[in-house]
């Protein structure tokens, strides 16, 4: 057989050394994964004190969005969620209805809230805080959230993927533009987030 070419071998090799290249780089864009949110089990809970008494506690239970998690960089990971504020239940259908009329979550005029990531910060191997976007009444403000990662695993009940969050933070309403009743009810608002995410199969 004679031999090859110089330039034919200088071409293979390089074609290797480009493969070589490729394989061994990390993909981010492939190892993102996407994770579709539960509605059926997530549930974003709000509490807030009043009259100084005990919390009102109310949960919003029409969630929807996606979580994309970056497990070679996680502080790549992110989250977008939209809220339906007319799913709110607090346990007592005439403060529902007060709740949602114009003087707090006027939810005539803006039926949805929505979160945005901006940034993710690792606080240990399953611990990040997660600072985004909060659009309410119409307003956009940064808040900044503590997510614990409780669980990545195959979920028995559904046979998919599944990932387990815990969610808290705090926020002051004054600064959403809702003043109502400010001097009596609190001002700051305690935010409780249990969710449940299935791997979207692209």
């Amino acid at each position: 057989m004679p031999p090859l070419p110089r330039a034919k071998i200088i071409a293979i090799f390089s074609a290797v050394g480009i493969l070589v290249a490729a394989c061994s780089t990390p993909n981010t864009a492939l190892a993102a994964e996407r994770y579709e949110i539960d509605a059926s089990h997530t549930h974003v809970q709000f509490s807030v004190l009043r009259f100084g008494f005990a919390d009102t506690i109310g949960t919003f239970t029409g969630v929807s969005g996606v979580i994309s998690l970056d497990s070679h960089a996680p502080e790549n990971s992110s989250v977008e969620v939209e809220i339906d504020v007319t799913s709110l239940i607090s346990g007592d259908a005439s403060r529902d209805e007060a709740v949602l009329s114009k003087f707090w979550f006027n939810a005539g005029e803006f039926a949805t809230m929505s979160f945005k990531s901006i940034s993710v910060e690792l606080d240990g191997d399953n611990r990040a805080r997660v600072t985004g976007d909060l659009t309410l009444l119409g307003v956009s403000k940064p808040v900044t959230l503590d997510v614990t990662l409780n669980k990545i695993s195959m979920d028995p009940a559904t046979k998919r993927q599944a990932a387990g969050f815990s969610i808290t933070g705090t926020l002051n309403r004054l600064d959403w533009g809702m003043e109502t009743a400010a001097n009596f009810v609190g001002r700051d608002v305690t935010i409780r987030i249990e969710a449940l995410a299935h791997k979207i199969e692209e």
